[in-house]
């Protein structure tokens, strides 16, 4: 049977991108549907808006810093209105950019909602489209948990939106977004409560990465209340009153006209038309094998919509893999070892290979070493803060192999992405001791620990 495309991809986020673009390239005709802008949650509403905000909130340490260096004091104000309409614009810029680049490379693109008719169907509007194969790259969606009053907080891709600053803001979850925009909205000038249902932020993270991050949290002025419940939201002309439980006994806290909620993404698969396939579906997200494929063997998944690692450059390379194996003449597979993640707290963390507790229940206690270093930068000491910057490494005492590396403070990102890549080529310990650091450097510090 003749199709009217060798791939369509159903999504036009960073690993429907990547796939469509790198599958076009090995000379497949290709088309694209997306019913949003191009980009995806990564440019529109989530990495890129996000990170520019952080850099904007990290202003009012600077030039207090700046202060113990010997420059005068600044008494500066944030244009929230400002600085909202210059991020927009950047993400406007880049679906342009994204928008020439599926041009450029002869990848079709059709705006509006896509849904599967049948294994090689699909149904864009009032158009429908033939593929031989098809990818499936919708991503996620914030979840909205089952909380009396929750349609009246934001989700957390609203804030990007907010055409006035929140005075007070009520967060709820503890995972890295909610922890992100606690910190970002705190250095904004925001005043930020953070409701966590465990005694921690970060679960799944090393534990003394997410202790450290914490207090640091709580050392800079966000109150972060532990092992408790919102159990309501209740709109008044005063604001937004939530309603917490903690220990048995109940709190209500008054919040600006936002309380904004940042409990998780589920993948986004509603209205999809997947019942009219053979796709197989596993606690809402899309059922792959370790070749992307689905169910049905024509059809593949790749990104926040299947169970694998919910990153960007996770999508990404999921994209780039299948099409190269589809494609190109050359199959390979998706490794998901040693894959580096940044948290864009303030203090900012990042982290590469295995934690502690993961890698001494793969080893046992007896096989695995820590060595730790918790120290004050020496950009700090004339700026007479206590900032404490963590660097750890896990290690195979067999084998001397680093498992682990994490790190909590400034340019923890920077330094780490350089680490993870002698952690995917199975560096030791030994060749850690055996590279000359840098000096004077934070960074150093991850050479010279004994």
């Amino acid at each position: 049977m003749t199709y009217e495309f060798d791939l369509f991809v159903i999504g036009a986020g960073s690993g429907g991108i990547a796939a469509a673009r790198r599958a076009a390239a090995h000379g497949a005709t290709v088309g694209i549907a997306e019913n949003d802008r191009l980009g995806g949650t990564c440019v529109n509403r989530g990495c890129v808006p996000k990170k520019l905000m952080v850099y904007a909130s990290r202003f009012p340490d600077v030039f207090q810093d700046a202060q113990g260096y010997g420059w005068s004091e600044t008494h500066a104000t944030l244009d929230w209105q400002q600085m909202i309409s210059k991020v927009n614009a950047e993400v406007t810029r880049l679906n342009g950019v994204y928008e020439r680049m599926l041009d450029t490379s002869n990848v079709q693109v059709i705006q509006g909602r896509a849904q599967l008719l049948d294994a090689h169907t699909i149904a864009i509007g009032d158009r429908k489209v033939t593929a031989d194969k098809i990818l499936i790259a919708v991503g996620a969606a914030p979840v909205r948990p089952n909380i009396p009053g929750i349609e009246r907080a934001l989700v957390s891709d609203a804030l990007f939106e907010l055409p006035k600053q929140p005075q007070r803001v009520v967060l709820l979850g503890g995972g890295y977004i909610a922890s992100e925009f606690a910190c970002m909205l705190h250095g904004l000038g925001t005043e930020v409560i953070q409701v966590i249902r465990k005694d921690k932020i970060l679960r799944g993270f090393d534990e003394d990465l997410r202790t450290q991050i914490q207090t640091a949290m709580i050392q800079h002025g966000i109150r972060i209340i532990p092992n408790a419940e919102v159990t309501q939201i209740i709109q008044s002309e005063a604001g937004v009153t939530v309603t917490i439980h903690q220990d048995g006994a109940a709190e209500l806290i008054l919040a600006d006209v936002v309380s904004l909620a940042a409990l998780g993404r589920r993948p986004n698969t509603d209205y999809l038309g997947l019942e009219n396939t053979l796709v197989e579906m596993a606690q809402g997200a899309i059922v792959v094998d370790r070749h992307h494929r689905t169910a049905e063997t024509n059809i593949y998944a790749v990104g926040d919509c299947t169970s694998k690692i919910q990153l960007t450059p996770v999508a990404i390379n999921e994209g780039r893999v299948l099409a190269d194996t589809l494609f190109g003449g050359t199959p390979r597979l998706m490794h998901y070892d040693n894959i580096p993640t940044a948290i864009f707290t303030t203090p900012e963390a990042a982290t590469v290979g295995l934690t502690e507790a993961e890698a001494i229940a793969q080893y046992g206690s007896d096989r695995i070493k820590v060595f730790q270093s918790r120290f004050r930068s020496m950009y700090y000491t004339l700026a007479g803060k206590d900032e404490k910057t963590l660097m750890k490494l896990v290690v195979d005492q067999e084998t001397d192999k680093v498992l682990g590396a994490h790190m909590v403070g400034d340019h923890a990102a920077e330094i780490i992405q350089g680490i993870a890549i002698s952690l995917k080529m199975g560096a030791t310990k030994a060749n850690f001791d055996a590279t000359v650091g840098i000096h004077p450097s934070a960074a150093e510090e991850f050479v010279t620990m004994r």
